[in-house]
């Protein structure tokens, strides 16, 4: 079959996305067919799309998404056609009308969680999910600092760590998006272009630092991020919206207090169905507990590049999901 997708042929900037018609095979053994309803927008399609983290091409970028199976292959049991089903690890594919996935790499999407809403969920949900729960469970009472807390996972992450009883201190870019970050329970909110970060932190914990720095920001924050962490504490570098952190030597983690620095991925916390299924169905607990899905903008899959523009300049809060 056919269908329409947006592709890169060669890496560079969003005018490098392409709308094409692709051919599809039928869903091969374990595989099954999605129509897509809904694709969302992260920043790891930016770094698919610039080079920095390197794809085969051409490639149909978009990871997170929602719709419902249109046909499964042979020994497929867990999922039927007309069944509701998410994806945010199940490979790229997702920026197109139909996707061929794996079954196990799928998650069955409940009646009350709408398609527009699971696009805007599951991945920056479920990289919330194991940061705060897996990576380092935060318990009630420990401070944490949570960069671009007005981003797609940010305000996740702020309404989940208040779930589970954290002081939470959020950086933000601008006093409206420090607003929407407080808004979604961020306890303290630092403008990162106006105030000393590390030092507005040590004030805020009476000179402590915090137990854990959850930092998608990169090069722009590695420093702050350093300086704000207690003896013992935990760097997580998640992302890279302002450019890779910089080479450093392990040194200086010892001489900052013996801190702890990690690279993680989603994929590689999620790299089993049992664990896709237990992080979605966490994921889906913490909603029904009063987790706000916040939908920043809607836009036609065709416009895809526009929405890469708006995400990479920073213009958009919450999620962004487009349409087929």
């Amino acid at each position: 079959m056919e269908t329409t997708a947006i592709r890169i042929r060669e890496t560079g900037g969003a005018e490098k996305l392409l709308r094409e018609t692709v051919s599809l095979p039928p869903p091969a053994a374990g595989e099954v067919l999605v129509k897509v309803a809904a694709a969302g927008v992260n920043f790891i399609d930016i770094y698919h799309r610039t080079g920095l983290y390197p794809l085969p091409l051409p490639a149909t970028l978009g990871l997170e998404g929602a719709g419902v199976v249109a046909e499964v292959g042979e020994g497929v049991a867990a999922v039927k056609p007309g069944d509701r089903v998410g994806f945010c690890a199940a490979g790229l594919g997702g920026y197109a009308e139909y996707k061929i996935a794996a079954a196990e790499r799928l998650t069955p999407l409940p009646e009350d969680i709408s398609f527009e809403q699971a696009a805007a969920l599951l991945l920056k949900g479920m990289t919330a999910e194991y940061l705060i729960r897996r990576l380092y469970p935060v318990r009630a009472g420990e401070t944490v600092l949570l960069h671009a807390a007005a981003g797609g996972v940010g305000l996740i992450a702020c309404q989940w760590l208040k779930q589970l009883g954290a002081t939470v201190i959020g950086t933000a870019g601008s006093v409206e998006k420090g607003e929407l970050a407080r808004a979604h329970g961020c306890d303290y909110v630092i403008l990162y272009g106006e105030e000393d970060v590390a030092a507005r932190v040590r004030e805020i914990t009476g000179g402590a630092g915090v137990a854990v720095a959850y930092d998608s920001v990169g090069a722009a924050t590695f420093e702050a991020t350093l300086n704000s962490l207690a003896p013992r504490g935990m760097f997580v570098s998640f992302g890279n919206a302002s450019g890779a952190v910089p080479p450093f030597e392990p040194g200086l983690l010892a001489a900052k207090g013996s801190l702890f620095f990690t690279r993680p991925t989603l994929m590689t916390y999620c790299a089993s169905a049992e664990e896709i299924r237990g992080s979605a169905d966490a994921l889906f607990f913490a909603v029904r507990g009063g987790l706000k899905i916040n939908v920043g903008k809607t836009m036609p899959l065709s416009e895809a590049a526009e929405a890469h523009r708006l995400l990479e300049s920073r213009q958009t809060t919450g999620a962004t999901v487009l349409l087929p």
